[in-house]
């Protein structure tokens, strides 16, 4: 049999629910729903720092362009670490990666809270290299859901993300306005500890399906978390390294601005902590209303190729939208089309991936989608603080319109090719 044969033959595989012979559909729910609740903790921790560390960093003799410094250096980490943190819990199961993810958000919080030197606030990054909660809470998902409804499963990690955004930057805000930064990062190390007593309570030793751990040599095979041709071997399979570059390129603009907005908010719109929070909550509530109540109507509706278009097609028009707004009032605006644009495309595009890649390797496969998050914030800070002192806001934007159109028309113009799922 051929190789290319062999993949496709894995590929049919990946789309077949055999989850059921583990777990039974009830307690699949119940976990499902935990780590929902451990996500939107998650989510509610990460977006309680961004009201902190801007303004440390500040206090501590930052400009733009070292934020966007540190910024990228949690991204090159990031970058390295999706893949392998993607692999560690392929092979050692959901409960060992989570654990590890919510003990480095831990330590995350306890340097920053102990942050009183610009390599102090440098070095408090380096945990990030392990904090990896939201792949590995995709990965469960992935794994426990029916392939026709993964992609409403994972936008419901969304409407957690929402939810999360909400609570972390107003309490966030809240908080540092009162109380100080120490005092607030404290309470994200209290906060994550929790999350990891709810993994250690509720979450199995792993998700995977029987018929994927039985192989002895695909076993051996896997031991190594740095094997690098194992996560590369994903991108061979069909349609996943076009949807995969796709990824990339479409969502490099849009990348670029939203780790740009907390500067942006601070500089550009002349925002205090509190009223950034009040504006990352409208993010929330909007991202909430969507993911929770939108997107999954929608995969029900029109197929993932119609909607990958809508999204790529919309986030054009809000790039040349943002790229003459001169005030908070026009930027939020702005949101709602923005963050339906960019829930769309990032479920609609790690639904795809997870579809064409055998069951087995939906936590490795989730990484990479991490590490194109982890590109953007890499490259995203250094290119947007270069773009916004020499050019303006309006670059950011202009940019965001032009790729996002190429690639519009790229697609129109080439066959997109279909998942496993549709193929049958």
């Amino acid at each position: 049999m051929s190789a290319r044969a062999e993949t496709a033959k894995e590929t049919a595989k990946a789309s077949v629910p055999i989850q059921a012979h583990v777990i039974d559909q009830p307690k699949r729910k119940t976990i499902i729903n935990i780590v929902y609740l451990i996500a939107t903790l998650d989510i509610t921790w990460m977006f309680l720092q961004f009201s902190v560390t801007p303004y440390l960093a500040k206090k501590l003799g930052f400009d733009t362009l070292w934020l966007g410094y540190l910024q990228t250096m949690v991204g090159l980490i990031q970058l390295f670490g999706g893949p392998m943190f993607g692999r560690f819990a392929d092979i050692f199961g959901a409960r060992a990666a989570l654990s590890l993810s919510c003990s480095a958000t831990i330590v995350f919080f306890l340097l920053l809270a102990i942050a009183s030197s610009p390599a102090m606030l440098f070095l408090h990054k380096v945990p990030t290299v392990f904090m990896h909660v939201l792949p590995a809470s995709q990965m469960v998902v992935a794994d426990l859901s029916e392939p026709d409804k993964r992609a409403d499963a994972l936008s419901k990690i969304g409407l957690c993300f929402g939810i999360g955004m909400i609570a972390g930057s107003t309490l966030g805000g809240q908080l540092n306005t009162r109380y100080g930064e120490k005092l607030t990062a404290c309470v994200g190390a209290v906060g994550s500890a929790f999350s990891l007593l709810l993994v250690l309570k509720f979450i199995p030793t792993t998700t995977k399906a029987q018929a994927t751990i039985t192989n002895k040599d695909s076993e051996n095979k896997s031991k190594s978390i740095f094997n690098v041709g194992e996560i590369t071997r994903l991108l061979k399979f069909p349609g996943v390294m076009r949807t995969f570059v796709v990824k990339i390129i479409a969502g490099l603009p849009s990348g670029i601005f939203q780790v740009m907005l907390s500067i942006i908010a601070m500089e550009f719109f002349k925002l205090k902590p509190e009223q950034t929070g009040y504006l990352i909550a409208y993010f929330g509530i909007t991202s909430m209303v969507i993911q929770g109540g939108v997107i999954g109507r929608m995969t029900a509706r029109y197929s993932e190729r119609s909607l990958l278009l809508l999204s790529i097609g919309i986030s054009s028009l809000v790039g040349l939208a943002q790229a003459y707004m001169q005030n908070v009032f026009q930027f939020c605006l702005t949101v709602i089309p923005m963050m339906f644009a960019l829930s769309t495309f990032n479920v609609i595009t790690d639904s795809m991936l997870t579809k064409n890649v055998p069951s087995s390797d939906t936590g490795t496969m989730l990484g990479l989608c991490a590490s194109v998050q982890s590109l953007l914030r890499t490259v995203g800070p250094t290119v947007g603080g270069f773009l916004y002192v020499n050019y303006g806001i309006s670059s950011i934007g202009l940019i965001q319109f032009v790729v996002n159109i190429a690639v519009f028309v790229y697609l129109l113009q080439r066959h997109f090719p279909k998942t496993a799922e549709q193929k049958e």
